[in-house]
């Protein structure tokens, strides 16, 4: 006697194909070909329809961008500010007396009329001058005994080359002694005694 035949249908990923088996037995085992065994019971005469969804070999493959790492946008560093020039060191005291004061000083003197004979130095770190006003012959000294602006600092006066009888503190009250500064109380202490003008007529 033939085998019946069996028509067995099985949809997968691809077009569904019809199959057909002739079988001698009621139970058929399923080729395992990436797919889960199944056992098919199959009775005489019957058509026995199958779906089984096959596993794809081939993982899915996703395709991703790869982003590219975004560039820091570099900002140009500010020029570098030019740099301050360096301060010039503070003159010695002889250089600075030699310099900035006695021209100065000099200059006020020779503006008086009734001045005359007018000598200024600095000598053993000490400002002398010396001149005559209405045949009246005036000393003074400005002391430094340290050899710097920043130190004990004296004055003194005297007329008919009398001895100098007391010393007086000198630029006690500026906190940034400078040449201009002598100059100012050299002739700011003059103008107390008279010798030369307090007010100066600006032409």
């Amino acid at each position: 006697m033939a085998s019946p035949c069996i028509k067995m249908a099985c949809h997968s990923t691809k077009l569904p194909k019809v199959l057909n088996f002739s079988i001698s037995s009621s139970v058929l085992p399923t080729r395992d070909d990436g797919q889960k065994a199944h056992k098919l019971t199959v009775s005489r005469g019957l058509v026995v329809v199958c779906s089984a969804m096959q596993e794809s070999s081939a993982s899915a493959t996703v395709t991703s961008k790869t982003k590219e790492p975004s560039k820091a946008v570099e900002k140009e560093a500010p020029p570098a500010k030019p740099k301050a020039p360096a301060k010039a060191p503070p003159k010695p005291l002889p250089e600075l007396m030699e310099q900035d004061v006695i021209p100065s000083l000099k200059a006020i003197f020779e503006a008086q009329n009734d001045i005359l004979d007018v000598e200024l130095l600095f000598n053993d770190n000490k400002l002398e001058g010396s001149f005559v006003k209405n045949d009246t012959p005036y000393s003074f000294w400005a002391f430094f005994p340290d050899g710097v602006l920043t130190g004990p600092k004296g004055f003194a006066l005297t007329s008919y080359g009398n001895e100098v009888s007391t010393v007086e503190p000198f630029l006690i009250d500026e906190k940034k002694i400078t040449a201009k500064h002598v100059v100012f109380w050299v002739e700011k202490r003059l103008a107390a005694q008279g010798i030369l003008p307090v007010w100066k007529n600006d032409e």
